[in-house]
């Protein structure tokens, strides 16, 4: 099986999606890799979702709201950051954005000297540093070698640094197995106690939500679209229940269910 995540080779997402592909293939956004699998190009897609530092992906929220996939599993693996270079003369520390966040703390201490560089992937920050001498990147201290040595390792604010992914494979794939589900919810609606009856289909079926997030609907401003996730398979008739009151609260709007599905949990 062909999965499609971000590249290039070495991404945090690279080793999360060897779980579930034989192959894997590189896009350079998250919107690029939903819309493959969402087109049948690909059989899977591993995207980023949510950082235990520094919260949810938005543009992984944006894209499973907007085209029609589906969840069939979540992985969940463990952040090492090193800091990679050629040697410690650098002056810019290049990486993800997510990445520079999670090692605010250490390079605010360490390198207060060094220029910070957003770039589009881990992976992408190494090859600088690979490429330029004034360079470091921050990424999972495997990708040292070729010219790079590892100047320190687990560099992450927090110890217990962690991202899940989703797996994602075309609509027709979606299950009812599985211990967790995700929804989109788009009410389509503004007023006081919204949210309170969004979750009170799930608060009176004993259903745990694992994560709620709101992300503007882009279609005007205080317009919100609802994600959540609950501890719960659609297979259970609570939940099918719960999704059934939903839908008569958004009646106005639409309610997506992206699958059921297992955590796998990858540890390199």
């Amino acid at each position: 099986m062909t999965a499609v995540t971000l590249g290039p080779e070495g991404t945090y997402s690279h080793r999360a999606a060897r779980a579930i592909g034989d192959e894997i293939d590189f896009r350079q956004s998250v919107t690029a890799i939903v819309d493959a699998v969402a087109s049948g190009e690909y059989d899977r897609g591993v995207i980023p979702v949510e950082n235990s530092i520094e919260g949810s992906v938005t543009e992984s929220l944006d894209a499973v709201a907007e085209y029609d996939v589906a969840v069939v599993r979540e992985i969940v693996t463990p952040i090492r950051h090193a800091l990679l270079a050629q040697h410690d003369g650098f002056e810019v520390v290049a990486s993800h954005s997510q990445a520079l966040a999670q090692c605010r703390s250490y390079l605010e201490d360490e390198h207060p000297e060094a220029s910070l560089e957003a770039v589009a992937s881990t992976a992408q920050g190494v090859e600088r540093a690979r490429e330029d001498p004034a360079v470091a990147g921050i990424g999972h201290p495997a990708n040292a070698g070729e010219g790079l040595q590892v100047l320190a390792e687990d560099i992450q604010d927090q110890s217990s640094n962690s991202t899940r992914f989703f797996a994602l494979a075309p609509e027709s794939e979606r299950s009812e197995g599985g211990g967790k589900s995700s929804l989109v919810v788009y009410p389509n609606a503004n007023y006081p106690g919204l949210l309170l009856e969004l979750l009170v289909p799930f608060a009176d079926r004993d259903i745990n939500l694992t994560r709620v997030e709101s992300r503007p609907s882009g279609a005007r401003l205080g317009d919100y679209v609802f994600h959540i996730d609950v501890a719960a398979g659609m297979y259970e008739q609570r939940t099918k229940d719960a999704v059934a009151d939903l839908e008569e609260i958004a009646e106005n709007g639409w309610v997506r269910w992206l699958g059921s599905y297992d955590t796998e949990h990858v540890v390199e």
